[in-house]
């Protein structure tokens, strides 16, 4: 009798449960959508006649609208209610699905794409913003568990789904598909959703700090895009100009702030708690350790295996089922235990799923690196949650959007980050191996008598970069473990409970 009542305190209450879902459903679409797109872009650049730089531009934009999206849906919560923000977002995304489905140049294309993405950005804050206000904090890491679901699903079945739509139909449809479930979301919205009161009715626009707040956002994560899309000059005067202009905006807001004495979008007071600075630090770096090697994986597969973009999809389905395995596992321990002792758990076990990357070669066994992948996913999938729980503890609901701003924003630069110092670290590895290697190569073909024929050095090249690019990815998944052991610093000052036995 006593366990059950146990059982029954630890379960979310029905509402919540049931909001937490809808908002879960909504959120799915761009989570997919955000990682399908890049299959298509061979197909995209054929059909719109375009170069694949232009084609980049539609990806850039959504990314860069997503970011300016976050600040400014910080600012409508407070004052609008968070039901009607939602349905008019889903609208919104599914209408300008359509419109990129149907984009007739490219021109089209980047502007459909682009306010796609800001619509996105509101969906995916919405989706935890509109949670907190009414979750008891004693349930936070179960629910934490449920909205962590796209997440989790977006980077794994995104890229297959993707893959499997072009082959088996057109790019087209990687948009067009979008509509049936955004459908389906407005209306279990409508109906379903409770309403949410707006947040701090009387809270002013701050527009100068929404800004300056998605400037810089703007200017950091296209700074590293144009450092990792040039990553054999990362330090480019492109990337060093952006990146130099976003960090300015952000200083300026700091100064801002003072000035307007936490008045602002996103108030820097928050920022003298111990467990929302150190989640937030966390959280950056995890952004690095998790988004790094989900850059790194595919390559790997497609490049020394030889898989399609669909096979190596695939692949990092193990990855993805050690996430859904401790979802739930982890939200409960996380409610009882606190954050600290989940993540430094979670840290070990990530490590364990990422060391052996290290030492992978083209004759790694698959079967070995699928259940490698499993226990990572297992390990990252604990990682992120308990610390985006964390930044909550504590909080006024007037001061759950601003929160919800800054977390997101260090969020969306850590991943941007993560991405980019990957891509610079295998390229340097490729750039400054491969001309000393290939000569190594031709001497011992010298050596060996043989004849040095224009296939017999195309051989030799194809061996030696491909052995060269296995080593940078080698050194990448080394970065990545570095850091994860790095994050057990902020970890140390996230929340701990007692456990009642």
């Amino acid at each position: 009798m006593a366990k059950s009542k146990k059982n029954e305190k630890e379960k979310l209450p029905k509402e919540l449960t049931r909001n937490a879902w809808i908002l879960v459903i909504g959120a799915i679409a761009p989570m997919l959508d955000s990682t399908m797109v890049n299959i298509a872009i061979n197909k995209l650049q054929s059909d719109l006649h375009t170069s694949l730089d232009m084609i980049q531009w539609a990806i850039t934009g959504y990314v860069l609208a997503l970011a300016v999206a976050v600040p400014v849906c910080g600012y409508v919560v407070n004052h609008i209610d968070g039901k009607k923000v939602m349905q008019w977002s889903l609208l919104s995304f599914g209408l300008f699905s359509f419109l990129s489905g149907i984009a007739w140049n490219i021109d089209s294309f980047i502007i459909f794409r682009a306010v796609q993405g800001f619509s996105a950005g509101f969906i995916t804050l919405l989706m935890t913003t509109l949670l907190m206000q009414i979750t008891p904090p004693d349930k936070l890491g179960q629910l934490m568990a449920v909205v962590s679901t796209p997440i989790i699903l977006g980077p794994i079945i995104g890229p297959v789904l993707g893959g499997a739509i072009v082959s088996g139909a057109n790019w087209h449809w990687i948009f067009y598909v979008n509509i049936p479930v955004v459908i389906i979301a407005v209306l279990l919205n409508h109906f379903y959703l409770s309403s949410f009161k707006p947040f701090n009715p009387k809270a002013k626009l701050d527009w100068f700090g929404t800004l300056l707040l998605a400037g810089g956002s703007v200017g950091l994560i296209y700074g590293m895009m144009k450092g990792s899309t040039n990553a054999k000059n990362f330090f480019n005067s492109q990337m060093i100009t952006f990146v130099i202009i976003g960090l300015a905006l952000f200083v300026i807001y700091g100064i801002y702030n003072r000035i307007r004495k936490n008045n602002t979008v996103l108030p820097l007071r928050f920022f003298k708690s111990k467990n929302f600075t150190a989640a937030n630090i966390g959280i950056f770096l995890a952004g690095i350790a998790s988004n790094g090697p989900m850059l790194l994986l595919p390559l790997f597969f497609q490049n020394t295996k030889g898989f399609t973009a669909v096979e190596a999809g695939l692949m990092l389905i193990p990855q993805g089922l050690g996430m859904m395995v401790t979802r739930p596992l982890i939200g409960k321990m996380i409610d009882r235990m606190g954050a600290r002792p989940v993540v430094l758990v979670s840290l070990a076990i990530s490590l364990l799923g990422t060391i052996p990357f290290i030492f992978v070669h083209e004759n790694t066994n698959l079967i070995w690196l699928g259940l490698v992948l499993f226990v990572r996913g297992m390990g990252i999938g604990g990682l992120q949650m308990p610390m985006m729980t964390d930044i909550f503890i504590g909080l006024d609901k007037q001061d759950i959007p601003g929160a919800s701003v800054g977390q997101r924003i260090i969020q969306n630069v850590g991943s941007s980050f993560g991405s980019a110092v990957i891509s610079a670290v295998v390229t340097a590895v490729v750039t400054s191996e491969i001309a000393g290697q290939m000569t190594t190569k031709l001497h011992q073909l010298a050596a060996m008598h043989t004849n040095l024929t224009p296939t017999v050095i195309a051989r030799a090249k194809t061996s030696v970069e491909k052995a060269v690019t296995l080593n940078g990815y080698q050194l990448g998944f080394l970065v990545s473990s570095i850091v994860l052991i790095v994050i057990a610093i902020p970890a140390m000052f996230l929340s701990q409970k007692k456990v009642n036995k």
